[in-house]
């Protein structure tokens, strides 16, 4: 999807555990300023494979139609003792890479298919190991970015012909500092992220007005499609402005280059004025849609 025709699909999670409950948002050509005055910082590695896009793109798509039948058969793997050691930025560690055509946050929960030979191998590695892998986000155009999400398996099904259902939480940002090697799968030296220090930000503040936002945005989001323009619930859910801002940015799913560079952002405050910038321009727009709609009911 390119800056000329960019169309966001704002996709929010209302309970990040859940894997069904969710409400669309088009935002359309209210975007169109916005894209052209933040350009996505996405850096292609050019040390990386390209994506076949084809193979991907069809494994997130057959599990998204298919994710109720098998949750419930899906077996809590493991590493469901979740990782207490938390990585520092300044460790370097080898990490199994996957690349995708989306962009996976810290928090939030990811379905997926796996048939793919390779990483087929790779899960069975990772089922005995400590079940955590990179997702990077790669497309044909740009190939694959450099700053990535850890995905660890939180539940797993494993199928007679050997495919794998699992379900995946976001954990900790990386940046690829070396590529160990490409076969049988893509292997890679990676440096955590963190969020520096905001400085005299008022972060409290920021998360409150993007929170603002995205509740008008719902209204009037409802309203326009006929739904009853009830009061959204408590989005914040008690998280501080940091994983706040990473479960704002996961829900511009139908705009991955711009999810890649709000996750690449290491300032909180940043993120929150460019994910709040995005809120006001779709909100402008949902308003004069909806005078539109006042005068003219047919259309």
């Amino acid at each position: 999807m390119n800056e000329n025709g960019f169309i966001c699909i704002f996709s929010l999670q209302l309970n990040q555990t859940s894997l069904s409950i969710k409400e669309y948002i088009l935002l359309t050509m209210a975007l169109l300023q916005l894209v052209s005055a933040h350009k996505p910082s996405l850096k292609p590695n050019t040390n990386l494979p390209p994506l076949n896009p084809s193979s991907n793109s069809s494994t997130l798509h057959y599990h998204s139609r298919r994710r109720r039948r098998h949750t419930s058969s899906l077996r809590c793997s493991a590493s469901e003792k979740h990782h207490t050691n938390h990585p520092k930025p300044d460790d370097v560690v080898e990490l199994p890479l996957f690349p995708l055509p989306l962009v996976l946050f810290p928090g939030a929960i990811l379905p997926l298919q796996i048939f793919e030979f390779r990483y087929r191998i790779m899960m069975h590695t990772l089922l005995h190991t400590d079940l955590r892998f990179g997702v990077i986000y790669s497309d044909a155009t740009s190939g694959a970015a450099e700053v990535g999400c850890v995905g660890e398996i939180v539940k797993h099904e494993r199928l007679v012909d050997d495919r794998f259902f699992l379900i995946c939480k976001g954990q900790e940002r990386f940046r690829i500092t070396n590529l160990v090697r490409t076969k049988p799968y893509l292997v890679a030296e990676v440096s955590w992220l963190e969020d520096r220090p905001s400085g005299d930000e008022d972060v409290e503040t920021l998360a409150t007005e993007v929170e603002t936002y995205m509740k008008d945005v719902i209204r009037l989001s409802n309203r326009l499609n006929g739904k009853p323009e009830k009061e959204a619930q408590d989005l914040r859910r008690n998280l501080f402005p940091t994983p706040f801002s990473f479960f704002v940015g996961s829900t511009f799913e139908g705009a991955p280059r711009e999810q890649q560079a709000l996750l690449e952002l290491e300032d909180t405050a940043a993120r929150l004025k460019r994910e709040k910038e995005t809120l006001r321009n779709t909100l402008n727009y949902l308003t004069a849609a909806s005078a539109v709609k006042d005068v003219f009911p047919s259309s």
